[in-house]
C-alpha cells in the first residue's frame, strides 16, 4: 500500500514539474508594461525583469533641470509598476502550475 502511494505522489511531483517548466517557458515571452504620469513615460519589461523599451513623451524632454528630476521620478515609478505585474503574473501562473500539489505552509516556487 505504501509503494502505491508513493508512486503516485511521484507521478504527481512530476505533473507538476512539467506544468511549472510550461509556466517559465510561458513567463520567458511574457511582455508587461508599466506607465506613470498617465502614459507620459512607459517601459516594458520582459518576464524575466529584462527592461526592454522606454517611451517618454516629447513633452518631457526639456531642459529645465525640475522636470528632469521628475522624469527621472516617472521613470522609476513606471519600472516598478512593469515589475510589480512581472511578478503578481509569475505568482499566478506558478500557483496555478501547482495547484493540488500539498505543499508546505509558506514554501514557494
Amino acid at each position: 500500500m505504501m509503494k502505491g502511494q508513493i508512486a503516485g505522489l511521484m507521478r504527481q511531483a512530476q505533473q507538476v514539474q512539467e506544468k511549472i517548466k510550461k509556466a517559465q517557458e510561458s513567463l520567458a515571452e511574457l511582455m508587461v508594461e508599466g506607465q506613470a504620469g498617465s502614459g507620459l513615460v512607459k517601459v516594458q519589461v520582459s518576464g524575466r525583469h529584462e527592461l526592454k523599451s522606454v517611451q517618454i513623451d516629447p513633452s518631457l524632454m526639456t531642459a529645465d533641470p525640475d522636470d528632469r528630476e521628475t522624469l527621472q521620478d516617472l521613470l522609476v515609478a513606471a519600472a516598478k509598476e512593469a515589475h510589480a505585474k512581472v511578478e503578481q503574473i509569475s505568482s499566478d501562473r506558478m500557483s496555478a502550475a501547482t495547484a493540488g500539489m500539498p505543499l508546505p505552509p509558506g514554501f514557494k516556487i
